[in-house]
């Protein structure tokens, strides 16, 4: 089967640490990987990028074509996304910018590169205007340098506690903004946003990864090994049924961001926010003293005398 345009492109970008030739050459171009809405499936797309105001920006233009690109409906469908730009790969939360700052990003983009803007006027849909953001942690925050599997796990509860603390943030921001906007003649209460639907889905879907990843592999090796951490164990996975659950009914809520209830999503939110934090408290409590024995990363199988690895 012959190569694809794209993915000749995304070879040669690989091959080159983000260099590429013929129509992009010396052009800003990225490598955006998604997953499928429907399928599931990794999808990476190259795309030209722009900075605005410390903003790491992508165009669904479609050169201008009448539907979305799909990988932007799969950006909605998971908002956690991998970048690869120039010689570095990290993972990001793709936000879609909305209203007003939609419209002021998109003419800052216009300014700097006008063919966007001629897009534009082949189209009637409104070309999605996607900020690219790094969830990191700030500076000082988590365990630093990870030696074993206790600072991994610290590493993953102290990046979830910082989104979450983000998300409730937002939320509160966004009902601060609907107090300011009540009274005689003002318009209609706005709903919830896509920034905080695209923040919140991220975290869920985070979340989701890594209860699945102990309840696969990291609880049956610690059940096996440490028999005294059973009822531990077994609480742990309860708690993860409960988070599950709560994490569920806020999908739901997300599903129609349209017609969201805002009250009932930020009761939602804080009872989610109280039952994480509590198992998240509990699992450190119980987990981190045997997990501080455990080396990570592993160590890579000893070699016998023959070459041959063992484990």
């Amino acid at each position: 089967m012959p190569t694809s345009f794209n993915q000749s492109v995304i070879e040669e970008f690989r091959a080159n640490d983000g260099k590429v030739g013929g129509p992009f050459e010396g052009g800003d171009l990225l490598l955006l990987t998604t997953t499928g809405a429907k399928s599931g499936e990794e999808h990476t797309v190259p795309l030209g990028y722009l900075r605005v105001g410390g903003l790491l920006l992508v165009i669904g233009s479609a050169a201008g074509a009448p539907r979305h690109p799909a990988w932007y409906h799969n950006l909605l469908a998971h908002p956690l996304v991998r970048v690869e730009l120039g010689t570095e790969t990290f993972e990001a939360i793709a936000v879609p910018a909305e209203g007003t700052r939609r419209d002021r990003l998109f003419e800052q983009v216009a300014r700097v590169e006008p063919g966007y803007a001629d897009y534009q006027n082949r189209t009637t849909r409104l070309l999605p205007v996607v900020a690219l953001e790094r969830p990191g942690l700030e500076p000082g925050e988590g365990p630093g340098k990870v030696t074993h599997l206790a600072d991994k796990l610290l590493e993953v509860h102290t990046w979830l506690r910082a989104q979450l603390r983000h998300v409730v943030a937002e939320v509160d921001a966004h009902f601060a903004a609907r107090a300011d906007r009540t009274g005689p003649g003002d318009p209609p209460t706005p709903g919830l946003g896509l920034q905080i639907r695209q923040h919140c889905l991220a975290f869920c879907q985070s979340l989701e990864f890594h209860h699945a990843g102990e309840d696969a592999h990291v609880f049956p090796a610690l059940a096996r090994h440490h028999p005294h951490l059973a009822a531990a164990l077994d609480r742990l996975r309860d708690e993860h049924r409960t988070v599950a659950r709560l994490q569920g009914e806020l999908v739901a809520l997300l599903a129609d961001i349209g017609g969201a209830d805002p009250v009932r999503f930020r009761a939602e939110l804080n009872r989610m926010a109280r039952e994480l934090t509590a198992h998240l408290d509990y699992e450190e409590e119980s987990l981190i003293p045997v997990l501080a024995e455990i080396p990570f990363p592993p160590a890579p199988p000893a070699a016998d005398a023959a070459g041959t690895a063992t484990a």
